[in-house]
């Protein structure tokens, strides 16, 4: 809700000294913004009165600015939607174990969300991938053994979305955060969606392996690393569960790799065509 004769709290929130820009995109701008709680008075039941001091959390606010070229009505509509769209996107993967950042706030009537923000370094920073504009070539590498672990984790959580229903649409180890407790925490839910089919899941893998492929050079071992962790997750959990009318007797992996499968095959023959 908006303050009397003043802007929405969260818009302020974008002005204050201690906001950033983070990042710009074509579709939103994210910012690491200082959250504070006020000192607000606490009464017992017995009657005694603490005063709790003011605390602060950092939060990522993503911002989805309305479109010029469009329609103001239907810009409106498109923003409210994706912002929902996001947030129902994390809240059921976190429900289902996945690691995700923390919802702090939604306000689509202006495309705002605010979320958790992850202490850490991307997966692509941390496997030292090829580095991004205006970034410095990381010069130490964590060790093969380190390497794997991760990948397994990777693996984990991913079979735990897709169990989830869940679609990320946009896989890349730049949208796979590690915090320094060595837990992988999946970012940048905006293109998510919700399906049980094994062709999207199928597709949702395939762009994370191309992802390695351009990212990190000679990664086919990691990739293979993540595939392995994330059948033998899918597997133990699906074993047995129904999908419309048909049983997953050996789990539903078998039914995505086959569809992997197909898309790599779709995907080389575009390569050639061109």
């Amino acid at each position: 809700m908006d303050e009397p004769g003043g802007e929405a709290p969260v818009l302020q929130l974008l002005q204050a000294p201690d906001t950033c820009l983070v990042k710009q995109g074509a579709e939103a701008k994210v910012y690491r913004a200082v959250l504070w709680e006020d000192e607000a008075p606490l009464t017992f039941p017995d009657g005694r009165t603490e005063t709790h001091h003011a605390r602060s959390s950092t939060v990522l606010i993503k911002h989805r600015f309305f479109k010029r070229y469009r329609h103001p009505a239907l810009s409106k509509s498109i923003t409210a939607q994706r912002t929902i769209s996001e947030a129902r996107s994390l809240v059921r993967s976190a429900r289902s174990g996945v690691h995700v950042p923390r919802l702090v706030f939604v306000d689509e009537t202006r495309g705002l969300l605010g979320m958790e923000w992850i202490e850490g370094q991307s997966v692509r920073q941390w496997l030292g991938g090829v580095p991004e504009e205006g970034e410095e070539a990381k010069k130490e590498h964590p060790s093969e053994e380190e390497q794997l672990d991760i990948m397994n984790r990777i693996g984990e959580q991913l079979g735990r979305m897709h169990c989830a229903d869940v679609i990320h649409g946009d896989l890349t180890t730049s949208n796979m955060m590690l915090r320094p407790d060595g837990q992988i925490v999946l970012i940048d839910f905006g293109l998510a969606s919700v399906s049980s089919f094994w062709e999207d899941k199928a597709v949702d893998l395939y762009v994370l392996e191309r992802a390695f492929a351009s990212t990190h050079p000679a990664s086919e071992p990691l990739f293979h690393r993540v595939l392995a962790s994330y059948a033998a997750y899918t597997t133990e959990h699906t074993r047995g569960t129904k999908t419309k009318g048909e049983r997953h007797v050996d789990g539903a992996w078998p039914h995505i790799y086959a569809r992997l499968q197909e898309v790599r095959l779709r995907g080389r023959k575009r390569s050639m065509v061109g």
